[in-house]
């Protein structure tokens, strides 16, 4: 397998969106999460090369993440980041591709069916933003705590707080990962990025929030949550898959934030078939 690495390309209207891909087929758009330092490739870096042979696979930077510059959000930041995805396939000739996102970038996913359900075939979500409803769970998960924690004083040990929230087994993440997204997020600019990202979703939305439109998105897909997420604690998933009316719920044990971490090879599977399933 060849990783084709393209350091920048000018998608069709406001983006730009760094991006990776490889593999040919139907094509495949990977959504990252939203933690500081993330990237597309440190979310799915291990996940490239084996979707790879199965789709065209493509890991964009959503703007201000990565590679990626930033925009100026007047919406809430998956609205800004649906019309980034959807300008990055008209700009690689794609009329419909399948969406696989991980928290924030499931947020952005379901944002893209909603606003752009022609352009969708299925979708898979980890841990997705915006249909959740945390009824008995603290109104601040341990998860988002670490996060901020990190944003107002950041450190290696702070981010290793942070992502210690983001699984069930912390071993499961190198000190490689660590060092790499501190660096990242470290950079200058990047933590005024963050802010700007997570202040933006307080701009009201045209729409309504996502979990009273959830309803309207018939496009097929498969939640999966780890049973030990404490970003988006699991019972919050019961809500949100009960209101869309084509999405299945898979939960993974042993598994916190990062299905594709710690589960990497069920979850691999499962996108698989689940993504070839006939329609």
């Amino acid at each position: 397998m060849t990783t084709v690495d393209v350091a920048s390309r000018t998608s069709r209207g406001a983006y730009t969106l760094n991006y990776h891909e490889a593999g040919s087929g139907p094509a495949l758009v990977m959504l990252h999460g939203s933690g500081p330092g993330v990237s597309g490739m440190s979310n799915f870096a291990a996940n490239l090369g084996p979707l790879s042979g199965h789709f065209r696979t493509i890991v964009p930077d959503m703007p201000s993440f990565g590679d990626s510059p930033a925009a100026t959000y007047s919406r809430p930041y998956p609205e800004h980041a649906a019309d980034a995805v959807i300008s990055l396939l008209d700009d690689l000739g794609i009329d419909k591709a399948h969406l696989v996102g991980n928290s924030m970038g499931g947020f952005v996913a379901l944002e893209t069916a909603f606003h752009y359900p022609e352009r969708v075939g299925r979708m898979v979500l980890m841990g997705p933003g915006g249909i959740a409803a945390e009824l008995f769970s603290p109104p601040v998960s341990e998860g988002a705590r670490r996060l901020f924690e990190f944003m107002d004083a950041p450190s290696e040990e702070a981010m290793r707080a942070w992502v210690d929230t983001m699984v069930s087994d912390p071993s499961t993440v190198s000190a490689d990962v660590i060092r790499e997204r501190t660096e990242r997020a470290l950079a200058p600019g990047a933590i005024e990025r963050m802010r700007a990202v997570f202040g933006s979703l307080g701009n009201p939305s045209a729409h309504g929030p996502m979990w009273t439109r959830a309803d309207r998105i018939a496009t097929p897909t498969l939640v999966t949550w780890g049973r030990d997420d404490r970003m988006l604690p699991l019972e919050g998933a019961f809500f949100g898959v009960r209101r869309m009316p084509a999405a299945d719920l898979h939960i993974f044990s042993r598994c916190g934030h990062w299905a594709q971490v710690e589960r990497k090879t069920d979850f691999e599977r499962l996108t698989v078939e689940f993504l070839n399933s006939p329609a």
